[in-house]
């Protein structure tokens, strides 16, 4: 996978937890796509955090073009059903 500059020097920093692989199975597989108004897109997976059991959301930005991430984040906010 590709990824920006901020997302391998900020965000790989910032969350250790995370990983590209775990990035690129968000976008693999998401749950839901919604393309923001400055044309980056926002993929939400389901994913298991080393050391935990339970599934969490993690939402995965990319550029325009869907492949290079730029950001990544467990979002405790998600709901599934669309709202």
């Amino acid at each position: 996978m590709i990824a920006t500059r901020y997302f391998l020097e900020q965000v790989l920093r910032k969350r250790p937890y995370l990983t590209i692989e775990m990035c690129a199975g968000v976008i693999a597989d998401p749950l839901r796509i919604v393309v923001q108004d400055d044309g980056r897109i926002r993929h939400w997976g389901k994913v298991t955090l080393p050391n935990e059991f339970e599934t969490r959301i993690l939402r995965v930005v990319t550029l325009e073009d869907g492949a290079t991430l730029h950001n990544a984040f467990i979002d405790r906010d998600f709901e599934e059903d669309g709202a």
